[in-house]
């Protein structure tokens, strides 16, 4: 897969150094504009964390919502991103200006895998049907062992309160294997994200 990378040599010095010495992260969000504040003031400390402890963000490559918001907020603090990106996206005009790395790909299926391949761990901020899809994609996968990366859960506010009670009863009706928290855990700040990431 080919990877537009930085074309000056410190680019892909800083490139190659991520890749190799830091964790990548993850994001699932949504890429609304009109959704909660708090959501993208959350989303934005988590962008400079990542980025000044050295941890790449790797996302859909969205000029919109929470997307634009985290990987903004990483490039402002010196922090480094991938985008993976669709072709809707590009033909939309909607590719964010704020990345190093732009993977591109064809549709989300393809998007989801790249994902998978690019990151260590991933964030789930408050999304919509495009980000569960992409929690119970990562999920399915690593519960029957193509991978065991975690989810954490970004709780902001209880965004994920029902989605949490539908898993616990799931589990009672016993659809499903094993516990679920051990491949997706819950934060409900950056604290808790930032141990759940690196533990």
């Amino acid at each position: 897969m080919e990877q537009n990378v930085n074309s000056s040599n410190f680019g892909c010095f800083q490139y190659l150094f991520s890749y190799f010495c830091s964790m990548k992260i993850g994001i699932f969000c949504s890429a609304n504009d009109n959704i909660d504040a708090e959501y993208f003031k959350r989303t934005e400390e988590l962008g400079q964390w990542a980025a000044q402890n050295g941890h790449v963000i790797v996302f859909g490559g969205c000029n919109m919502g929470l997307m634009e918001c985290v990987a903004k907020a990483a490039k402002i603090h010196k922090g480094m991103t991938i985008g993976v990106v669709p072709t809707k996206v590009e033909e939309r005009r909607k590719v964010s200006t704020w990345l190093d790395v732009h993977i591109p790909c064809s549709d989300l299926t393809d998007r989801k895998q790249l994902l998978m391949l690019q990151s260590d761990v991933f964030v789930a901020l408050p999304g919509g049907i495009g980000t569960l899809d992409e929690i119970f994609t990562v999920v399915a996968s690593a519960t029957i062992g193509y991978h065991s990366k975690r989810v954490v859960l970004y709780n902001i506010n209880g965004f994920w309160d029902s989605m949490i009670t539908m898993l616990d009863d799931l589990t009672e009706k016993g659809v499903i294997r094993g516990q679920w928290r051990d491949h997706i855990r819950v934060a409900t700040n950056l604290e808790e994200v930032t141990l759940n990431c690196v533990k």
